[in-house]
């Protein structure tokens, strides 16, 4: 009989993708997937558009300054963890399986008390707060990265799987790429975003470097903003006709396999799935890691695929200075430094983590 599995987390794409990523292994293998986020999220327009079934359930954090939000937290908690169980009532899953955000928590916590045992994932290289809050207490505890801070689980219960990447990410295609923007197949392409909610010292950072950019006949920008700094970001650039023909301003995308498949260059933050996909088409890159991170993982995260000359690193603190458009400059001239770049990353090749964390999860399951 078909293990029925239930996917959960919330907040950002950063949550979401991996868990689309392992969805799509475990309706391979047979598996009947649902999703469980909040009514509201990312997730919630995300993962419907996938083709799996959603449920909602009411999460939120706390301000530590504000009392009050702590208490409205605990209570959507309770209330939802209510709820989860009686959805599990009528679904009976097998293995409940967390990838961080708040929703985890009274999802997990349903679980826990009805015997479902609990399987997490943790993108980033310092673990969240709803993961480190469920580990003690999970069936197993599935890692990106070995030296992960916060991880409380015991060792038996912990694995090194990688992050998941969806199979559209590998699979899409170059000209599929430059047919979505009406890109030249003999343009170069550099991709520029912050992750599902953008980035906007980087967003101006870049608009800055317009005028030199633009010198080069041949180069074509995509900017994906986010939604929140699409206005500002399209005031700052102020585009004519014809520069708009090849500077392309998102406030978000959808089609990202395809964006990244055409992409010669990146400039990006460095949040663990946007460094798994990059890492996964071997894309030359500069990383900005936000600087307000828990635990500063988004610099840790980066910190191998940079040690390993996959990509270059700046500080966020450092894009306005002389700094920042001489790598942008280096890395978009000079065809060597990418190749450079692309080796490195395919040294890195790893283990297709979708696939080890589907093996961790049935077996548990």
């Amino acid at each position: 009989m078909a293990e029925t599995v239930v996917l959960s987390g919330g907040g950002t794409a950063g949550h979401i993708n991996p868990a689309l990523a392992l969805a799509e292994v475990l309706r391979e293998r047979g598996c009947d997937v649902y999703f469980a986020g909040t009514p509201d999220g990312i997730e919630a327009r995300l993962v419907p558009a996938a083709g799996l079934s959603y449920q909602a359930f009411e999460a939120s954090g706390f301000d530590r300054a504000h009392p009050a939000t702590l208490v409205r937290g605990v209570r959507k908690i309770a209330k939802s963890t209510k709820w989860a169980k009686a959805w599990f009532d009528t679904i009976k899953p097998d293995v409940v399986v967390g990838f961080g955000g708040y929703v985890c928590i009274p999802v997990s916590r349903a679980a826990e008390q009805m015997g479902i045992p609990v399987v997490l994932h943790e993108q980033n290289s310092v673990m969240g707060m709803a993961n480190r809050y469920l580990a003690k207490r999970a069936a197993a505890v599935c890692l990106t990265y070995e030296d992960t801070a916060g991880n409380d689980a015991a060792s038996a219960r912990t694995h090194v799987t990688g992050n998941p990447v969806r199979q559209a990410v590998t699979t899409a295609t170059r000209d599929e790429g430059l047919a979505l923007y009406g890109i030249p197949d003999d343009a170069r392409v550099l991709l520029v975003f912050g992750g599902s909610l953008g980035a906007r010292h980087i967003n101006q950072a870049i608009a800055r470097l317009k005028d030199d950019l633009l010198l080069r006949p041949d180069l074509h920008v995509v900017q994906i903003t986010g939604p929140r700094e699409l206005a500002a970001t399209e005031e700052a650039l102020a585009l004519t006709d014809d520069q708009q023909a090849r500077w392309h301003v998102l406030g978000y995308q959808d089609r990202m396999p395809e964006t990244l498949a055409c992409a010669d260059a990146i400039v990006s933050r460095a949040g663990a799935t946007s460094l798994a996909e990059i890492a996964a088409r071997c894309i030359p890159a500069i990383l900005v890691p936000y600087p307000f991170a828990t635990g500063d993982h988004q610099t840790h995260n980066a910190a191998e695929y940079v040690a390993a000359g996959a990509a270059a690193m700046i500080a966020d603190g450092d894009l306005d200075t002389p700094a920042f458009p001489q790598l942008v400059f280096d890395l978009v001239d000079d065809a060597g430094t990418r190749d450079a770049m692309r080796a490195a990353a395919r040294s890195l090749d790893a283990a297709d983590a979708a696939s080890a964390l589907a093996d961790i999860v049935l077996d548990v399951a």
